[in-house]
């Protein structure tokens, strides 16, 4: 997710102080807010099953291309727009937006003690106020008790309890997970940058995250990765994804005893599933929270709030707590198996779709570990993503209808790619796309999501409406190589 924003500092020589009795309240880290997802997409024009602009503007409303492009000129389309209200990064920083599950945040002048310490001080102090009182008073009472009546207390040690943490507990699961995850600050050339989580996808140092996380250190940027250990180290951005939101980075000088997270399978997930996030919230590393898996093959289009950036996923939904900071970090089942990549929220902020910084009401959003090993995969062969397409613009409307092939492309090319697959398939302008494969497909940005679930090559099942009849065609997927 987008970096967390440092804690306001406290006034210079001053640690945070709180009324006698009385815990101060920690202040969050600012930034923006993550967005929530939406199942909707841009504007009254549309996106193609690949993701493209159909007008070659990338601001939300505008038709998008679905890979029609044959030029090896950069297309000014690509990547496709956001919706016009999405969910947010879930960092809600540096790229944050619909979608997104991180915090951004300006690059604080030089630390005087002072700045995204401020939060941990302020906690530290009431934990000491609250444990001071607490202690005192317990002793006294306890002393009042035994001089009267005798201690009236039984202990685990007499009584023979232990406290037993198996492999699958929530915290045999964290234990051994938390090793191998990793906090992930990102600063961008002019000093924005932002906080986010990743986690160790194999020996040789290679980390797996959100885009969105790293967004800002990729050209000439500056990029670490913190241990729960402490140890802190340099890192470079090999490989990044807009369209999925998805990126690969290695650790400079990588130790020798890295433990990849074990991947599971996302399609085999059922709903009511045990979930367990790790992230670091806000700037608070190492955070565990848990829920359940509450759906599944969620349509989220999501984006940075810019504008020209969208990313589209068929996520898994969990109620578990994901706040700006937890983009990046693994999701995970009740075996400690990585299921999905937090990367979203629907928050409630500013309307629920604003860009202020606001926190978790139980709606989050994962990219599916399938699709993202994938990826990942890919980037790391060739620092590149690789999407599959139709070759076929469809519009972005909000629509419980399906997706319907556009009149006009981007930059004015053809809205169905001469010699693709959708035009092979006899696909036309006018067409609404009803299903793919068994999914039910309501809009545009719900087929891109779909169809990028799958791998260029790969053999689909389209149903269409024309002239109010159904059909069923058969469609062999393309592929469009890189963002740009």
């Amino acid at each position: 997710m987008p970096v967390d924003a440092p804690a306001a500092p406290a006034p210079q020589g001053q640690p945070p102080q709180a009324p006698q009795g009385q815990a101060p309240q920690g202040q969050a880290p600012q930034g923006q807010a993550p967005q929530g997802p939406t199942a909707q997409g841009p504007g009254p024009h549309g996106q193609d099953a690949q993701g493209q602009s159909a007008h070659g503007q990338g601001a939300p409303g505008e038709a998008a291309h679905s890979g029609g492009y044959s030029s090896s000129a950069p297309d000014p389309s690509w990547p496709p727009p956001p919706p016009p209200a999405g969910p947010a990064y879930g960092d809600g920083g540096a790229g944050a937006g619909p979608g997104g599950w991180g915090s951004s945040y300006q690059q604080p002048a030089p630390k005087s003690g002072r700045g995204r310490g401020g939060l941990v001080t302020a906690l530290l102090v009431a934990a000491l106020v609250a444990g001071g009182l607490g202690g005192g008073l317990g002793y006294t009472l306890a002393k009042n008790n035994d001089e009267s009546t005798g201690s009236t207390t039984v202990s685990a040690s007499t009584s023979g309890g232990d406290v037993k943490r198996d492999p699958g507990t929530v915290a045999g699961v964290a234990a051994k997970a938390l090793p191998s995850t990793v906090t992930i600050e990102a600063e961008g050339t002019s000093g924005e940058g932002g906080t986010g989580t990743g986690f160790v996808f194999d020996k040789q140092g290679h980390i797996v995250t959100n885009n969105h996380v790293v967004a800002d250190a990729v050209d000439g940027g500056k990029l670490t990765a913190t241990f729960p250990n402490g140890k802190k180290y340099d890192a470079e951005v090999i490989g990044n994804a807009q369209g999925y939101d998805v990126a690969v980075i290695k650790l400079k000088n990588a130790p020798g005893d890295l433990k990849p997270l074990t991947l599971g399978d996302s399609d085999k997930v059922a709903i009511g599933d045990t979930t367990i996030a790790i992230g670091a919230p806000f700037g608070l590393s190492d955070t565990v929270t848990t829920g359940v898996i509450s759906a599944k093959n969620r349509p989220v289009a999501s984006s940075d709030g810019s504008g020209s950036q969208a990313s589209y996923m068929s996520a898994l939904q969990t109620d578990a707590s994901i706040n700006p900071g937890n983009s990046g970090g693994p999701l995970l089942d009740a075996q400690g198996n990585v299921i999905g990549i937090n990367s979203a929220i629907q928050s409630t902020g500013n309307g629920g779709f604003g860009t202020g910084q606001s926190g978790s009401i139980g709606l989050g959003f994962a990219i599916p570990i399938n699709q993202a090993e994938y990826v990942a995969q890919e980037l790391i062969k060739t620092g590149k993503p690789v999407y599959a397409k139709i070759g076929a613009s469809v519009s972005l409307d909000d629509s419980t209808n399906g997706a319907q092939i556009t009149d006009q492309g981007a930059g004015g090319a053809a809205p169905v790619e001469p010699g693709g697959p959708a035009a092979d398939a006899g696909l036309k302008p006018g067409d609404v796309i009803t299903k793919l494969d068994d999914r039910v497909i309501d809009s545009g940005p719900t087929l891109i999501g779909e169809i990028w679930t799958h791998k260029p090559g790969d053999k689909v099942t389209i149903t269409y409406q024309r002239d109010g009849k159904e059909h069923t065609v058969d469609v062999t997927l393309g592929s469009r190589v890189g963002d740009n």
